[in-house]
C-alpha cells in the first residue's frame, strides 16, 4: 500500500512473522541478500488473503451467472431457451473482449508487488505503476468501447456462425447485450488495474467491498429489468452495466487514498512524469512486460471462444448452444476459487524473486565471473520460493477436490435450478464429468501460472499457449464439420488442460521430482 505509513492497513502484514520477511528484503539496489529471507507466509497469511480476493475473482463470472440464471428463469420454456442461446455467445464475446486486456491487471500486480519490495511502499516507483497503469487502462477501455458499438454485430455473426446468425432473434438479442455492456469497459479496465494493485499490496479487503456493492446492484438490476420489466437481455445488459459504473466507484475513493499520497491517481494530467525518479515505470516499460502476457490471454480467449463457435455450428439448436452456456458458465464460476490461488502466488512471490534478480544482477556487474548457482544466499532464496509454491500447489489441489465435486453436481443432478426447459436440463448432464476433470486440472494449471508469472518465464508460458492454441482449435473445428457432440468439445477442452498443466507443473517441479527419484534409487542401490 502506498499510503503515509501512519495509514497503512493492510491486514495480511499484520503478523509478525511475515513483517519480519518483508523487512529483510533488500531495497533500493542492495548488492548483497541477506543468508535468510525470513520466515514463509503461513497457512493463515494465505487465507487473510485470499478469502477476500475470491470475492474479486468470483464477481466476474458470478454476474453473468446471475445473468443467465434471471434470462433462463423468466418467460415461458421456449423463449428462456431462444434467449440463454444468445446470451452464451454474447457473454463470452464480451467477457473475452475484457478478457483480452487483462495483461494489465496482471502486469500491475507484478510490477507494483516488485516495486514495493525493491524501493519501498511509498516509493515513487511504485506510485509511477499505478498512475501509468490507470491511464493505459482508461485509453484501452475508450478505444475498445468505440470499436464493440462499430463492429459488435459483424463480429458476432462471424464469431457464431451462419446456422446460428439465422437463429430468429439470436443475432439481435445477442448484439444488443454487448452494445450496451460496452458502454462500461472503460470503468470495467479501470477498475481492473485498481484491484490489481491493490492486491499487489496485499490488501485485497478494499476491492471486495466495491465488488460486493457491484453484486447487490446487479441483482436488484436483473430482478427489476428482467423479471418485473421483462426486458429481458436488455435488462440484463443494463443492471450489469450500472453494477460495473458502481463498483468503479465505489472504488476509486479508497485507491486514491492507499496507492497515492497525494491521492493523485494521474488521470486527467501527467504531471508526475516530469518528476520521474530512477526506477519508474513509464508507459513504454509497463507495456514491455504487459504484452507478452497478452499471447497468454489470447491463448485462454481463443480457447473458449472457438468452443462455443464450434457448439454454436453444431446441430439441435438453441438447445445445443444452451446446455454449452450453461456448462461454461459453471466452470467460469468454478475458476475463480482456483485462480485466486494464481493471483496468491503472484503477490506474495515477487517479494522473493525481484531481490534475488537485482541481487545478481549487480554482482555480473561488478565481478564478470560470479555465479549465482554457487551463492548461498540464492540459494536460500530461491529454495524459500519453492516452498511457498508447492505450498499454494497443495491447497489449490485440496480446493479443487472439493469445490470441482460440489458444483458439478449441478448440471449431473439439479439442473433445474439454472434451467426450465427440460431438454436442456437432459444435455448438460453427460457433460458434468467432463466440467469436473476440466475444472480439476485448473488447479495445477492456475497455480503454476501464477508462479511462472512471479518468476517472468513469459517466453516458456507464451509458448505453451502459442502452441496449445494452434492444435485446440484445429481439432474443435473438426468437431464442427463432422457435426460431432458437444461432449466431445467439453472432452477435448479436458485434454487441452492436462497439456497446460503438465508443462506448466513440469516445469516448476519436474527437476526436484526427477532429483528426488535418482536419490530414492542410490539409497535403494546401496
Amino acid at each position: 500500500n502506498a499510503n503515509l505509513r501512519q495509514k497503512i492497513s493492510i491486514p495480511t502484514l499484520r503478523n509478525n512473522d511475515e513483517q519480519h520477511s518483508i523487512e529483510n528484503i533488500p531495497r533500493g539496489g542492495a548488492s548483497s541478500l541477506p543468508e535468510k529471507p525470513g520466515p514463509l507466509p503461513t497457512l493463515r497469511d494465505f487465507r487473510k488473503f485470499a478469502i477476500p480476493c475470491l470475492g474479486l475473482w468470483v464477481s466476474g463470472p458470478l454476474l453473468s451467472l446471475v445473468d443467465t440464471s434471471f434470462v433462463g428463469l423468466s418467460g415461458d420454456a421456449s423463449m428462456s431457451a431462444e434467449m440463454v442461446a444468445a446470451l452464451g455467445p454474447a457473454t463470452t464475446f464480451f467477457d473475452g473482449a475484457t478478457y483480452l486486456f487483462a495483461f494489465l491487471n496482471v502486469a500491475s500486480t507484478n510490477l507494483y508487488s516488485s516495486a514495493r519490495a525493491q524501493h519501498g511502499e511509498n516509493s515513487t516507483s511504485a506510485e509511477s505503476v499505478v498512475r501509468t497503469a490507470t491511464r493505459v487502462s482508461l485509453l484501452c477501455g475508450i478505444t475498445l468501447t468505440c470499436l464493440l458499438l462499430k463492429f459488435s454485430r459483424p463480429l458476432l455473426s462471424l464469431y457464431i456462425g451462419h446456422e446460428a446468425s439465422n437463429q430468429p432473434n439470436l443475432l439481435n438479442w445477442a448484439t444488443e447485450y454487448v452494445q450496451i455492456r460496452a458502454l462500461s469497459m472503460p470503468t470495467s479496465l479501470l477498475l481492473g488495474v485498481l484491484q490489481a494493485c491493490l492486491l499487489g499490496a496485499k490488501d485485497s479487503v478494499t476491492p471486495l467491498v466495491a465488488v460486493a456493492f457491484a453484486t447487490v446492484v446487479n441483482i436488484i438490476g436483473d430482478y427489476i429489468g428482467v423479471t418485473k420489466l421483462g426486458l429481458g437481455l436488455r435488462g440484463a445488459a443494463i443492471a450489469t452495466t450500472l453494477a460495473q459504473w458502481a463498483s468503479t466507484v465505489a472504488l476509486l475513493g479508497p485507491a486514491r487514498q492507499k496507492l497515492v499520497q497525494n491521492h493523485n491517481l494521474g488521470i486527467l494530467n501527467n504531471k508526475h512524469k516530469k518528476n520521474r525518479a530512477k526506477g519508474s515505470v513509464t508507459s513504454l516499460s509497463f507495456l514491455q512486460f504487459a504484452l507478452p502476457v497478452l499471447v497468454l490471454i489470447l491463448g485462454k480467449i481463443a480457447a473458449f471462444g472457438f468452443m462455443t463457435h464450434s457448439a454454436a455450428g453444431l446441430s439441435g439448436q438453441p438447445t445445443t448452444l444452451a446446455g454449452h452456456q450453461i456448462i461454461l458458465s459453471i466452470f467460469f464460476f468454478i475458476s475463480p476459487f482456483l485462480e485466486v490461488i494464481s493471483q496468491t502466488a503472484q503477490t506474495f512471490l515477487p517479494p522473493y524473486f525481484s531481490p534475488v534478480r537485482e541481487h545478481i544482477k549487480n554482482m555480473r556487474n561488478s565481478n564478470a565471473s560470479y555465479d549465482s548457482k554457487k551463492d548461498v544466499a540464492v540459494k536460500a532464496w530461491l529454495s524459500a520460493a519453492f516452498k511457498v509454491s508447492s505450498r499454494l500447489l497443495g491447497i489449490g489441489l485440496v480446493v479443487a477436490s472439493f469445490v470441482t465435486t460440489l458444483v458439478s453436481m449441478i448440471p449431473a443432478f439439479f439442473g433445474n435450478l439454472i434451467t426450465t426447459d427440460l431438454v436442456v436440463q437432459k444435455s448438460i448432464k453427460p457433460l458434468a464429468k467432463y466440467l469436473w476433470v476440466g475444472a480439476f486440472l485448473t488447479a495445477p494449471v492456475a497455480v503454476s501460472e501464477g508462479v511462472l508469472l512471479a518468476r517472468r518465464e513469459l517466453p516458456f508460458l507464451a509458448s505453451v499457449y502459442l502452441l496449445s492454441t494452434i492444435v485446440l482449435p484445429f481439432i474443435l473445428i473438426q468437431i464442427k464439420r463432422q457435426n460431432g457432440l458437444v461432449s466431445q468439445i467439453w472432452g477435448s477442452f479436458a485434454a487441452f488442460q492436462l497439456f497446460r498443466a503438465v508443462c506448466f507443473a513440469g516445469r516448476i517441479w519436474g527437476g526436484a521430482a526427477i532429483e528426488a527419484i535418482r536419490e530414492k534409487r542410490k539409497k535403494v542401490q546401496d
